[in-house]
């Protein structure tokens, strides 16, 4: 898939897919639009409780948001032109490898199988921050990175008030922490096109089904972990008095 840009700012994919940028980022990294149409239907009774289909659905759809926040990040870190989109990257790495490591736990012990890829969409959404350079990567990464996260709120705030199963509870209170830590440094880069922001989170597009679910993995294919460079230095959370997420250096799966 490739994806270029025209002098009036609509981003074009070569291949199956053609959407705006307002398309592109929607919608949040959880894939609201891919949850069952009987999210409350419960699929299994663990010893945490029971388990539904949109419990199982906020488990794999925060391991897809890892799989395409954690190289953005790395490529924040490498291709900034700032101090604070930089430090922004290393949120996101460091953010995500520990809710990553969170979100695989929470998974082998409900028994969920956890994709290796993101979707086509977020696919989509790391060939555009390759593919830029300059300013032009960092208003792209800022103005992605605080949609896809802000719209991310609803879906954390709903599946937290309605689970009855303890350990996706808890996988949304490390999720509710990330977030909103990514937000903040978002924002904190001072690129954040709020206006535009809001328009989009209040009309999203609808796309495909197929563009918004992650492939599932082969049999026997091992786990991608997200593992941060070695002498990687976390950055201190922009939410004192959170919670640190376990496993903040995984690198075995």
């Amino acid at each position: 898939m490739r994806i270029s840009r025209t002098a009036a700012g609509t981003l074009f994919v070569t291949g199956a897919l053609t959407l705006t940028l307002t398309a592109l980022v929607y919608p949040s990294m959880l894939g609201v639009q891919t949850v069952s149409s009987a999210p409350s239907r419960v699929i299994a009774n663990t010893s945490a409780g029971p388990l539904t289909e949109a419990d199982r659905d906020f488990v794999v759809k925060v391991r897809a948001a890892g799989l395409w926040e954690f190289p953005s990040g790395e490529l924040a870190m490498k291709k900034g032109t700032t101090p604070a989109v930089r430090t922004a990257g290393a949120h996101l790495v460091n953010g995500h490898a520990n809710l990553d490591a969170v979100d695989r736990k929470v998974a082998a012990e409900l028994g969920i199988t956890l994709p290796n890829q993101p979707s086509p969409q977020q696919q989509g959404f790391v060939t555009t921050l390759t593919n830029d350079t300059g300013k032009q990567f960092d208003n792209d990464l800022a103005n992605i990175l605080r949609l896809t996260h802000g719209q991310i709120f609803p879906a954390i705030a709903n599946i937290r008030a309605t689970t009855k199963n303890t350990l996706v509870r808890q996988l949304a209170d490390v999720a509710n922490d990330t977030v909103l830590d990514h937000i903040t440094v978002m924002e904190q880069t001072g690129l954040v096109n709020f206006d535009s922001l809001v328009f989009q989170e209040t009309t999203p597009p609808k796309l495909p089904k197929s563009s918004l679910t992650p492939p599932a993995p082969q049999p026997g294919e091992p786990t991608v972990i997200l593992s941060p460079p070695p002498g990687f230095t976390p950055p201190p959370s922009t939410t004192p008095g959170a919670a640190a997420a376990p496993g903040s250096s995984p690198t075995t799966g």
